[in-house]
C-alpha cells in the first residue's frame, strides 16, 4: 500500500514540476501584426495585414519545446486601400463571411541556444488545413517588462506557401503568382501560474 501511495505521490510531483516548467504567454493584440506579400501580375508586390489577432504561446524552456496558436480575424484584413480591402473580404478571395478566422497552430518548436528558431504547424485558411513552417528570425524576452511589470516575449517570424494550396485561386488564370510570404511581428505577455 505504501509503495502505491509513494508511486502516486511521485507521479503527482513529476506532473506538477512539468506544469510549472511550462509558461503560457497570451498574445498582445496591440503589438501583434501578421502581414503578407502577394504577387500582382509580376508588376508589384501587394502587402496587407490583419488588424485583429489573438492567441497564446506555451514555452517549456527546460525541455526546449513549445506550442502556439494564432487566430486572425479575416474581416480585419487591411491593404491600406479601402476598395482593395473590401474586395479581399469577398467570396472570391478570403470569404470573410463564411470563414471568419484564419488559424495557425504551432505543434512543435525547434530551439537553438535556448531560443526557438522555427515552428512546425498547420495553417487553416478557407477551411483547408495544410502544414506550414514558421522561421523565427528574432526572439527575445524582457523580464520584467517596464510597462506590464511581468515577462513579455517577442518574435519576428516568416513563412512562405502557395495560396492555391488553400483554394485561394483568385486571378491565377490572369498571371498572378500563387506564392505568398507571411511576416508576423508578435509580442506576448506571461500569464500568472495557478
Amino acid at each position: 500500500m505504501l509503495k502505491q501511495v509513494s508511486g502516486c505521490l511521485l507521479a503527482v510531483l513529476v506532473a506538477t514540476a512539468s506544469a510549472q516548467a511550462q509558461t503560457t504567454f497570451m498574445i498582445d493584440p496591440s503589438h501583434t501584426f501578421p502581414s503578407f506579400e502577394a504577387d500582382h501580375m509580376g508588376l508589384s508586390l501587394w502587402r496587407g495585414r490583419f488588424n485583429k489577432t489573438s492567441g497564446y504561446i506555451v514555452l517549456d524552456r527546460q525541455k526546449q519545446t513549445g506550442t502556439m496558436e494564432v487566430v486572425m480575424q479575416t474581416s480585419s484584413i487591411d491593404f491600406g486601400w479601402p476598395k482593395m480591402t473590401e474586395h479581399a473580404k469577398a467570396a472570391d478571395m478570403f470569404n470573410a463571411e463564411k470563414f471568419p478566422t484564419i488559424t495557425y497552430v504551432g505543434k512543435s518548436m525547434k530551439f537553438v541556444d535556448g531560443k526557438p528558431v522555427s515552428v512546425e504547424g498547420e495553417l487553416t485558411l478557407l477551411g483547408i488545413t495544410r502544414p506550414v513552417t514558421l522561421k523565427i528570425n528574432m526572439f527575445n524576452c524582457v523580464d520584467p517588462h517596464p510597462f506590464s511589470k511581468t515577462e513579455v516575449c517577442g518574435a519576428d517570424a516568416v513563412a512562405e506557401f502557395k495560396r492555391t494550396d488553400f483554394g485561394l485561386d483568385y486571378a491565377i488564370a490572369r498571371g498572378f503568382k500563387p506564392e505568398v510570404k507571411v511576416l508576423i511581428s508578435v509580442e506576448a505577455v506571461k500569464q500568472s501560474q495557478p
